[in-house]
């Protein structure tokens, strides 16, 4: 099709448009926007048509979409600007970004975005703004008003977008698709954070050790590690927390909640990350692996601490013996020998543990369960610390070397017994006789002396 077929379907189009007769309310905003369109479109002194291109040399005056037809303007240029605008005609053109608008007013507008010109200021905070309509908008902020309601559920919003994006929540459209997973989303800034995971941009670099993350609310929470801030406050316990979903995780041991259940074992946790850490124990999955020595560990915390046997360090001091631990929770199960506290008790008979990982373990010599096999002889252990004692029988291992007398030992248990002898220390004392003894072991076979003469 030739071009001066559209132009002349364009115009048809128009004159056909332009027959229809107006309401009273339009003619009055036609009239009032065409003395405005005039007063607006005097001709600067450089003005001129020729070969029927308009030609201006101030680019923000060349407000007409140039067109190249016999000594016209583009289509709809003689029309008030409002009648443009009823029938879709974009005809100003911004010379920055090359957007089409309706109306010169329209142009105006958006011209004061490439300039930076804010010609609305708030009365309340001074914030300049570029349009009178964002400034009402922002004029809310200070006012509390919300004019837009949900339908649905009565949710008032100060904006009209965001009571649109709200309203997909009762609908549940998600009209912003990833264009390489096709997952869907709510709104453009989920969608934009989204493809950061298959970009592997992250933005948002923080300032102390230059890490980068993906969002600008990851960055705010890692800088709180070195400002030491926490601004969220445990309610039962005045305990404070670098993020909001941290403070929620821990409340949980308030209320004893644990809604994320392992579809495996049936096994419950207090958070998503939880659980999906313990997943791997069935999948076999250790998908962080030490550059050291090459093991794979089932989380990003676990491989922490694993590095700390690498490098030595054991940051948490007990302020009691002045021993030191590589976590802060191995501090405070050993802050417990001192104060005697037993906080995990057993249902079944009683009995009180230091850790919850203690009870665990003695739960399962009640339900007899044994989930960690020797892949050498296939025997089971209740727990994997005795499954990988175990293994070292068949690996020969003796990982546990004494300071004095350099005798090596399979565990550290043993190697603690062993050193007893060489400090005279016998912490296990008989409660009929109290003859003391280097080991619970030794104690236990004192103990049936005095069993065997009750019995008799």
């Amino acid at each position: 099709m030739s071009a001066g077929i559209i132009y002349e379907e364009s115009v048809s189009y128009v004159e056909e448009n332009l027959m229809k007769p107006l309401s009273v309310k339009q003619e009055e905003i036609i009239k009032d926007e065409t003395l405005d369109f005039q007063e607006n479109q005097k001709e600067p002194e450089n003005f001129e048509l020729s070969h029927g291109t308009v030609q201006k040399n101030d680019p923000y005056s060349d407000l007409l979409v140039h067109s190249k037809f016999t000594n016209s303007v583009s289509c709809g240029s003689d029309l008030p600007q409002t009648q443009t605008a009823h029938i879709g005609i974009k005809t100003f053109k911004c010379p920055e970004s090359s957007e089409c608008l309706s109306t010169n007013a329209s142009l105006g507008k958006h011209r004061r975005v490439h300039i930076g010109e804010k010609m609305f200021a708030c009365s309340e905070c001074g914030k300049c703004l570029v349009t009178m309509s964002k400034l009402t908008e922002h004029e809310r902020i200070h006012s509390g008003e919300k004019p837009y309601a949900c339908s649905e559920c009565e949710k008032c919003f100060r904006l009209k977008g965001e009571l649109t994006k709200h309203e997909r929540i009762h609908t549940g459209e998600k009209p912003f698709a990833c264009y390489e997973c096709e997952k869907c989303f709510r709104v453009k800034g989920e969608l934009t954070k989204h493809e950061r995971i298959h970009t592997g941009e992250k933005p948002f670099a923080c300032s102390e050790c230059e890490k980068c993350f993906r969002l600008k609310g990851e960055l705010t929470k890692h800088e709180r590690i070195h400002t030491g801030e926490k601004p969220y406050a445990c309610s039962e316990c005045e305990k404070c927390f670098i993020s909001k979903g941290k403070l929620i995780t821990h409340e949980k041991i308030h209320t004893g909640e644990k809604q994320f259940e392992c579809s495996e074992c049936e096994k419950c946790f207090r958070s998503k990350g939880e659980l999906t850490v313990h997943e791997r124990i069935h999948t076999g999955e250790k998908p962080f692996a030490c550059s050291e020595c090459g093991k794979c560990l089932t989380s990003k915390g676990n491989l922490t601490k694993h590095e700390m046997i690498h490098t030595g360090e054991k940051p948490f001091p007990c302020s009691e013996c002045e021993k030191c631990f590589r976590t802060k929770s191995k501090l405070i199960e050993h802050e417990r020998n001192h104060t005697g506290e037993k906080p995990f008790a057993c249902y079944e008979c009683g009995k009180c543990f230091i850790s919850e990982g203690n009870l665990t373990k003695h739960e399962r010599i009640h339900t007899g369960e044994k989930r960690f096999a020797c892949s050498e002889c296939g025997k089971f252990f209740i727990s994997k610390c005795n499954l990988t004692a175990h293994e070292r029988i068949h690996t020969g291992e003796k990982p546990f070397a004494c300071s004095e007398c350099e005798k090596c030992f399979r565990t550290m248990g043993n190697l603690i017994a062993h050193e007893r002898i060489h400090t005279g220390e016998k912490p296990f004392a008989c409660s009929e006789c109290e003859k003391c003894f280097r080991t619970k072991g030794e104690l236990t076979i004192h103990e049936r002396i005095h069993s065997s003469i009750h019995s008799h």
